[in-house]
């Protein structure tokens, strides 16, 4: 007579002790991660009202392309680093690549408040994008681990959340510490704190999740989950074994899986269009006159709303799924950047920023539970990995983008082209991604 498969819920490792996945059995060590990345968050969020305008008071650069040389180099450095991470944590599990994250992040500040030339503000984002690479996608992957399946929306919604809440509060914050203090060193001692903060707990309370994985996948092949009716179709679909090369991964991320594929171009739209906000919007704002305070207002608007709105949009893709939650989002997010070209004063731009912030969280967190859906847990942080390598060379995609475009024909008419840009990527999103099963 055959064992019946044991139940997808718990498993044991290889030293016996339960392995169980769901969001309430792992809640105080989910919950945990979720404020490690808010301090993930808090510390991007130190540069996100500052720099644009140290770039032009303190370091005089009369070129947009040339101020905007930090995000390109942020985007890059953290876009390669998010493919590696992938493989790093599945290679020396979750915890040690998060703490390597935080160790690298610590002379950021320093190189900020002490920098003397825009070359080592440059510098900084190098380090900060590698750093930001690493602890990121491993909290990412880290709360897809501990909750399985059934609750990967409401995770990705959680920790989306907290990091763009994290980026939020701190533009706000660092904006009133620019106008009393000055920009600089004031803002950036908050992202000292933060690191500090952030590698305490980390080393000190994080709990490796890369045996949850290993449950689950060992779940999926015991319950034959990969063929079950209803599974989404395709190259991912039957691509169970965890035998695949790192360069077969990178493949069907990028290109074969029509999912995947859609997934990934539309992060890499999404983080075009906020590198275009990080970069060019407080210039833009404190060219027409608005005050220190509102423009740092109307810098952590954006973060805010997507972060806070996450909280429900990614649990709503566990429910009615993840493709046109993504395709309305980039829609949604278009209209913001028209109204951002187009308009004037600051309850416009307020307006715009919260539409912005409403159709990023409607994509963010659903964009990463839709590569969830589809990968196997045995590569599936390095489809992650994968994913956010695009996703987040977009940063470097929109810098340069959008400062070339503005040092020809203004930052409206910039604006104008990325918002076509994001409306173009919801479309292929509706026309190419499959209605992944979220509920398997």
């Amino acid at each position: 007579m055959s064992t019946p498969a044991p139940s997808h819920a718990a498993r044991r490792d290889a030293v016996g002790s339960a392995v169980v996945l769901g969001l309430r059995s792992n809640l105080p060590q989910f919950l945990l991660l979720v404020a490690v990345n808010a301090l993930v968050g808090g510390t991007l969020g130190q540069e996100r009202t500052v720099l644009p305008l140290l770039a032009g008071d303190v370091f005089h650069l009369d070129s947009y392309s040339a101020a905007l040389t930090y995000i390109l180099a942020f985007g890059l450095a953290k876009a390669a680093t998010n493919y590696a991470a992938g493989t790093l944590s599945d290679r020396f599990g979750r915890k040690p690549v998060l703490v390597t994250g935080w160790l690298i992040a610590l002379p950021v500040p320093l190189l900020l408040i002490f920098g003397s030339s825009w070359a080592w503000i440059v510098a900084a984002n190098v380090v900060l994008g590698v750093s930001q690479g690493l602890t990121w996608s491993t909290t990412v992957v880290m709360k897809m681990d501990l909750v399985g399946p059934h609750r990967r929306g409401l995770a990705m919604g959680f920790n989306e959340a907290a990091g763009y809440l994290g980026v939020a509060g701190t533009a706000l914050f660092t904006g009133y510490l620019a106008a009393t203090y000055g920009l600089r060193p004031a803002p950036f001692l908050l992202g000292a704190a933060f690191i500090a903060v952030g590698l305490g707990l980390s080393v000190l309370t994080v709990r490796e999740t890369h045996h949850h994985a290993k449950a689950e996948a060992a779940s999926r092949a015991g319950s034959g989950a990969e063929t079950q009716p209803g599974a989404a179709a395709g190259p991912a679909a039957v691509a169970a074994s965890g035998g695949l090369s790192s360069r077969e991964v990178f493949t069907l991320t990028s290109f074969r899986d029509r999912s995947l594929s859609a997934v990934s171009q539309a992060g890499m739209v999404n983080n075009l269009n906020d590198g275009l906000a990080w970069g060019l919007f407080p210039v833009l704002f404190t060219s027409a006159g608005l005050p220190l305070e509102q423009v740092g207002i109307l810098a952590a608007a954006y973060p805010a709303v997507w972060g806070a709105v996450q909280l429900v949009t990614g649990a709503a893709s566990d429910r009615l799924g993840r493709k046109w939650l993504i395709a309305g989002g980039m829609g949604v997010q278009a209209a913001g950047l028209v109204m951002v070209a187009v308009g004037h004063g600051f309850g416009v731009w307020l307006g715009a920023a919260v539409l912005m912030g409403v159709g990023t969280a409607m994509v963010y967190p659903t964009l990463l539970a839709a590569i969830g859906d589809v990968a196997h847990p045995a590569w599936r942080a390095r489809s992650v990995g994968v994913y956010r390598l695009w996703r987040d060379g977009g940063f470097a995609v929109g810098a340069l983008l959008s400062g070339v475009l503005a040092d020809a024909y203004g930052i409206p008419p910039a604006v104008m082209v990325v918002a076509a840009l994001t409306a173009a990527s919801g479309v292929v999103v509706a026309l190419r991604m499959r209605g992944t099963d979220h509920r398997r």
